[in-house]
């Protein structure tokens, strides 16, 4: 049991150093040093507790196990003394003895030393099953039965699509959803209504439970995962940029790019601009957060990306809550270049995005609710009216 919570804490520990260091300004920001360093003594001083048990219990087993083995050589010292003096026996017998004594023990010893391993193993060894435990990927299709969309459209079909996280518990009960090539669909709804459930089922994050999901006709089960995620390019809301340089972060986004590829991708994203005045330009070196630029750069740079990798479909989280109206405009207008001739999800959260749709999706609670046009869907006066008008009623140039 103290191997066990000594593991336990250990883990507990980590977590919280780690925690407290990547959440240091937020931390400063609301004054919560003290709590925080309260918060490391408390687990410390638990891990401390358990580890002196655990220890104890370790380190008196050796002397423990000598200490018996030894009080076995003297009572036969003692014992086979007495003898010999009676002359029941001789002096080779009680060498005997103790050589057979020394046999009997040692594996005991060894035994007792062992427990001591095996007792944090399996505490170790705990988390290890756990994740073990989880369910498996479902098999690629492999060789030959694996299919392949040589020159990809981006037609998609979602037929009588049914998901559930768990088993019990379905989110999508029955989605039917019919995307032309090129055509541009917007997803709206309230937060977890299931709009970026739609996604991951897309990409095959997650596994339907009925129904099927084509693209371009080919059922998505067919195609290798690396290859049905290759038809795809995805700007998240959050940016995600590695250590590195500029040019490597847009190069990303396809194998083999060439310098004048990934300068034309920039451009396309209105990147080009920005990047040019850094004083190292496309070799400036973004550090682990990619804190030494700006939220909308980053975005930009996401963006340039996705066009450098050319997708067949895209998936847009639109994402220029956090950026001024000026890099707004500039993200707007990339998206805008970006989007041309390509199929394109976008979850909407921007009124321009939404009238220019070709179908709005409308879910709440895991299911498509209502779909068609922005006209459309206000002449309905149904869920979507309500949400326009409540959401967007306070936007310049909105119709409420």
């Amino acid at each position: 049991g103290y191997f066990k919570s000594q593991q336990a804490e250990l883990g507990q520990l980590n977590g919280h150093v780690e925690e407290m260091y990547t959440g240091h300004k937020i931390i400063k920001a609301f004054g919560h040093e003290r709590r925080s360093v309260a918060e490391f003594d408390a687990i410390n001083e638990r891990l401390y507790h358990s580890g002196r048990k655990a220890q104890f219990i370790s380190g008196v087993m050796m002397p423990l196990m000598s200490f018996i083995n030894n009080i076995g050589y003297v009572l036969i010292s003692v014992v086979g003394g007495i003898l010999v003096t009676r002359h029941a026996i001789k002096i080779g017998d009680i060498q005997a003895f103790i050589q057979y004594a020394r046999q009997f023990s040692q594996p005991l010893t060894q035994t007792a030393n062992i427990a001591n391993i095996i007792q944090s193993t399996i505490a170790s060894a705990e988390r290890v099953f756990e994740l073990l435990d989880e369910q498996e990927e479902s098999a690629e299709p492999s060789g030959k039965d694996a299919a392949v969309i040589a020159a990809p459209q981006g037609n998609v079909r979602f037929e009588h699509v049914k998901f559930g996280y768990k088993e019990d518990a379905v989110l999508i009960g029955d989605m039917n959803i019919d995307v032309k090539q090129g055509q541009m669909v917007a997803i709206v709804g309230p937060t977890g209504a299931g709009k970026t459930t739609l996604v991951n089922l897309l990409m095959r994050f997650y596994e339907i439970n009925e129904g099927s999901i084509t693209v371009d006709g080919v059922n998505i089960t067919q195609l290798r995962r690396g290859d049905l995620r290759m038809l795809f390019g995805m700007v998240l809301q959050d940016t995600w940029l590695f250590n590195g340089t500029i040019r490597d972060n847009i190069a990303y986004g396809r194998e083999g790019a060439t310098e004048t590829e990934i300068v034309d991708a920039a451009q396309a994203a209105h990147a080009d601009h920005f990047i040019r005045t850094l004083p190292e330009g496309y070799d400036t070196v973004l550090n682990e957060e990619a804190s030494n630029i700006s939220q909308g750069q980053k975005q930009l740079l996401t963006i340039a990306r996705a066009i450098l990798a050319d997708p067949a479909i895209l998936i847009l989280d639109e994402a220029t809550s956090s950026v001024d109206t000026r890099t707004e405009a500039q993200i707007q207008k990339a998206m805008g270049r970006l989007m041309e001739g390509r199929t394109s999800f976008v979850i909407a959260h921007r009124l321009s995005t939404i009238k220019d749709a070709d179908m709005i999706l409308v879910m709440n609670h895991g299911d498509v609710i209502e779909k068609g046009s922005h006209d459309e869907l206000l002449a309905k006066g149904g869920f979507y009216a309500d949400l326009y008008n409540s959401q967007f009623s306070t936007e310049p140039g909105s119709v409420a």
